[in-house]
């Protein structure tokens, strides 16, 4: 089926029509080799045709800086496509519409070329239409996008956003600011919001879809009309502390900086700050000793808190304690790297991982941690002999469990098996200890937060801290206002801070980074180039902190150090859940200057992110099952490290739309709702209650109609079997029993339905399963998180290959390396960024006293 609606080439600097470049008729066409280039999603490419006996022979594509695989994998199809067409009329990839229309546009371009053309200047065209208001449709990141569009007989007079479901500070931003670009242009060629480019699109398409309606006279004209953006003067100006990136190492960073009587400037490639930490879900891990076990006070259920208030201690939950002795039983011997030349290492494995010793760094947190565990399990064995159920116990945290936990989490072995990789102990010592600190802190700039510590996938543990927003004067008129969600507890509150401390400080907001000034062995500023071609020289007297975070966006990047991932599942196709301005840019500006980088090789894949786009798929693991694509059965600990969750995804999932390891996630109760809803594009699950289509991104309906959804996607599975496993997962939660078996750490709650007493036991007498409402999402992994980046010190200093510290830079985040060995555990991002952003910040005060 021929793709039809809107066909813009790519990043909005130039668009294309779709209508079917005209057949080539092979006389027409002089033999030789000919390119050209057309605009892509965030790149340009380069076509090359060759022409041999009149026709064309060979087409080749070649990406000038896009790595994102969601527009770059039509490249081969489409030139194969167009080579046996002969013609440029061929059909595009389903999804990758933009990309697919960027290859023919160049090819055209090309044989234009051959034929002997010559370009023709591009100039706006004048335009009539048919004068009212029009509503148009068009597909953004997070669904349709609605523009009510007003004409008069000669242009665009009016754009008003009605429906959308864009992510807030994120795509509807790009809602927010195209609108008069548009009507300036009377067009649509501006360039996309950077950060919001799908947003951008969306908007562009609904457009277009309005001016049709409206009987627009020349389509691909309407399409071409651009404005020109004129450069403004050039900036030079001088901060103490320049900062690359405003995401949450770099936000945390100025405000530390700012505390400590510094001036700071951030520059920041997309249009608003926030970077991936404003659309991920939040939870940083981080032991809040006042909610959980005191080993001074092993009876007390409540403690006083940061805030001088009393807060009732939280509750283990079934599982904790077989954890703990597994550890309590870990051997101390020097870890046996040797065992594993003639066995297999199965990740995530701990009970066998345990018997083959511990790094000689670790042995000492390890022996306080079992000397800790003891101390529990003298307070919690004698009441579970009682018949006290586990999850009435108080919850056993410590900073020696984050600690070892991080470091058997991220223990791992690359597919050569001749590498093993681990955090480095004083980096991972460092970010947790300081991590604890970070509450207080963030509670002075006005975050709230919930009294909890909750997990999420992949954190092994229960030590989450969730915000829920800040109440800041982040616009200095001294009356505090109300930010709620990531925006406000990790932009707004420590932006406040910076917007007040000195009036020199500033924001530069689409502006991308592009040089690190090195003057006599010294990094002495920015050189940097604003949306508008604006050129920027930031001058830092003090230092530069790079927080430009990781490269999972880079698939390209991803795919060449690749060193633990197998070819046959990390794949050109896969999808990321990053925002596509994550592409190593900090790390390739510091390699210019001489830095040096540790564990690139290493890439962690989220488990949970859905198939058509890649995004992140907001939820939990301890109430759900996975259920495999392939034979209907569960397969693997949901409650596992993510690297686990995605290499069994892979083993025991299909490939469905191009994405590999597809696997079903699986909810009771008609799913979440509304968790979510406050990321827009990136959460919004729970399907249609008691509907049974499927949605692209779930599905829900009674457990009787699985056959329809199987159907629907083309699966074959036996819906008994679906029904028999999550039958006999429900079985062990209601009898308080580790599932079998495939076991489960953590499990909290049924997916069937069956009624509670009132001390919270299920009735199984009341167990039904066929009638029971559930909730599937279609997933497979996608990158997430890169391990690897520059390496740095104890003070966030840069190190060149030699080990030593580069004058005047610094770094925070996920643009270094070292914390997370080869798998990160989920959550520990957000506490490592945040920090090391006032590590970094303070490192850099160091140095200048």
């Amino acid at each position: 089926m021929r793709l039809s609606g809107v066909c813009f080439s790519a990043l909005g600097l130039v668009l294309v029509a779709c209508g079917g470049g005209a057949p080539t008729d092979g006389t027409q066409l002089a033999n030789g080799k000919y390119t050209a280039d057309a605009l892509n999603v965030e790149s340009t490419i380069t076509a090359t045709v060759t022409v041999k006996g009149h026709k064309i022979a060979a087409v080749s594509v070649k990406d000038n800086g896009n790595t994102y695989a969601q527009y770059t994998s039509p490249y081969t199809v489409v030139a194969n496509r167009i080579v046996e067409a002969q013609s440029t009329d061929v059909d595009g990839i389903t999804g990758a519409t933009y990309s697919s229309d960027a290859v023919k546009k160049a090819v055209d371009l090309a044989l234009a070329q051959a034929r002997g053309e010559k370009p023709v200047p591009a100039k706006n065209a004048a335009l009539t239409f048919t004068p009212g208001t029009y509503t148009g449709s068009g597909k953004g990141y997070g669904g349709q996008v609605q523009a009510r569009v007003t004409f008069s007989e000669t242009g665009i007079t009016e754009i008003r956003v009605g429906q959308q479901r864009e992510t807030a500070h994120v795509g509807d931003v790009a809602l927010q600011t195209l609108p008069a670009k548009l009507i300036a242009a009377n067009g649509l060629n501006v360039d996309a919001v950077s950060g919001a480019t799908m947003s951008s699109f969306g908007l562009k398409e609904a457009v277009l879809d309005a001016a049709d309606q409206a009987g627009v006279t020349n389509r691909k004209a309407f399409i071409d009309n651009t404005v020109k953006v004129q450069a403004g003067a050039p900036i030079e100006d001088t901060w103490d502390v320049v900062i690359i990136g405003g995401g949450g190492a770099g936000l945390c960073a100025a405000a530390q900086a700012a505390q400590d009587g510094s001036t700071v400037l951030i520059i920041e490639k997309n249009a608003e700050l926030g970077g991936n930490t404003l659309v991920s879900g939040g939870v940083y891990q981080s032991v809040d000793h006042s909610l959980v076990w005191d080993i001074k006070k092993p009876t007390a259920t409540s403690a006083k808190g940061f805030d001088g208030k009393n807060h009732n201690k939280v509750r283990a939950t079934v599982g904790c304690v077989n954890d703990l002795k597994v550890i309590y039983n870990w051997s101390e011997e020097p870890f046996d790297a040797a065992y594993y030349k003639d066995h297999e290492f199965v990740a995530g494995d701990i009970v066998e991982l345990s018997k083959h010793g511990v790094h000689p760094e670790y042995l000492q947190t390890l022996q306080d941690l079992k000397k800790e565990i003891k101390a529990y399990l003298d307070y919690a064995e004698p009441q579970l002999k009682k018949g006290t159920p586990e999850n009435q116990l108080l919850l056993f945290s410590t900073t020696n469990l984050h600690i070892f936990q991080t470091y058997y989490g991220g223990l791992r072995q690359n597919t050569a098996k001749d590498e093993w990789i681990y955090g480095d102990y004083d980096l991972v010592k460092q970010f947790i200890v300081e991590g604890e600190q970070l509450k207080p802190w963030l509670m002075k700039m006005g975050v709230g937060f919930s009294d909890s510590q909750s997990t999420l996938v992949g954190a092994l543990w229960y030590r989450g801290n969730s915000m829920n927003g800040c109440t800041a004067d982040a616009d200095g008129d001294g009356n505090p206002e109300r930010y709620s969600g990531n925006w406000g507890s990790y932009v707004m509150a420590p932006l406040a801070v910076v917007n007040n401390a000195n009036k020199h400080n500033r924001v530069m907001r689409e502006t991308s980074a592009n040089e690190l000034i090195f003057e006599n062995g010294r990094v002495t500023g920015v050189k940097a180039k604003m949306a508008d071609g604006t050129e920027v020289t930031a001058h830092a007297k003090k230092g530069v902190i790079i927080a430009t975070g990781g490269y999972a966006a880079n698939i390209q990047k991803v795919l060449k150090t690749n060193k633990y991932w197998s070819r046959q599942y990390l794949s050109p196709n896969i999808g990321t859940t990053n925002r596509s301005s994550l592409r190593g840019d900090g790390i390739d500006m510091a390699e210019k200057v001489g830095a040096a980088t540790v564990g690139e090789g290493y890439t962690q894949l989220m488990p949970l992110a859905y198939i058509a786009d890649g995004a992140i798929a907001f939820g939990g693991v301890e109430n759900v099952v996975f259920i495999s694509t392939k034979d209907g059965k569960r397969y693997v600990d949901e409650c596992s490290e993510r690297d686990v969750l995605s290499l069994n995804g892979f083993k025991h999932g299909v490939e469905l739309e191009g994405r590999r390891g597809v696997y079903f996630y699986v909810m009771g109760g008609g799913g979440f709702g509304g968790f979510g809803g406050g990321f827009g594009g990136f959460g919004g699950f729970g399907g249609g209650g008691g509907g049974h289509a499927f949605n692209g991104r779930d599905w829900s309906g009674k457990a009787s109609a699985l056959p329809e959804l199987f159907d629907e996607l083309g699966i074959k599975l036996d819906a008994e079997v679906v029904k028999n496993s999550i039958r006999e997962y429900d079985m062990a939660v209601m009898d308080g029993r580790e599932p079998s078996p495939i076991g489960k750490r953590h499990a909290t709650g049924i997916i069937g339905s069956a009624r509670r007493g009132a001390d919270g036991q299920y009735d199984k007498s009341t167990y039904n399963i066929d009638d029971a409402n559930l909730t599937i999402r279609v997933l497979a992994p996608s990158t997430h998180h890169t391990m690897g980046g520059l390496k740095i010190d104890l003070d966030r200093r840069v190190l060149d290959e030699s080990g030593k510290a580069i004058p005047g830079l610094y770094a925070a985040g996920e643009v270094t390396g070292g914390f997370f060995g080869g798998n990160r555990l989920g959550g520990n991002a957000l506490t490592e960024c945040m920090a090391s952003g006032r590590i970094a910040a303070k490192g850099v005060e160091k140095d200048n006293q």
